[in-house]
């Protein structure tokens, strides 16, 4: 679905309760700017974004990056 932003001001709560079950793309001055969405999507979209980084942290770390810390010490000279 998809409302102008001052329909989703002026008409909050119905645009609330819509979200709850499907997206709410909200324009503003004719471009798409932001979308409403439930609670319970944003936190699990928010997991599938933190599984991804920490697989993707994973595999650097089975690949050998050392991490920040290590790095700057390497670079400062007060590696082992």
């Amino acid at each position: 679905m998809e409302a102008t932003a001052t329909e989703v001001k002026n008409k909050f709560g119905k645009f609330s309760d819509i979200a709850r079950s499907e997206p709410v793309i909200v324009e503003k001055t004719g471009r798409k700017t932001i979308v409403l969405i439930a609670f319970e999507e944003y936190e699990r979209l928010t997991q599938i974004e933190d599984a991804y980084w920490a697989e993707k942290a994973a595999r650097a770390e089975a690949d050998g990056y050392v991490g920040s810390e290590e790095s700057m010490a390497f670079i400062s000279g007060k590696h082992a």
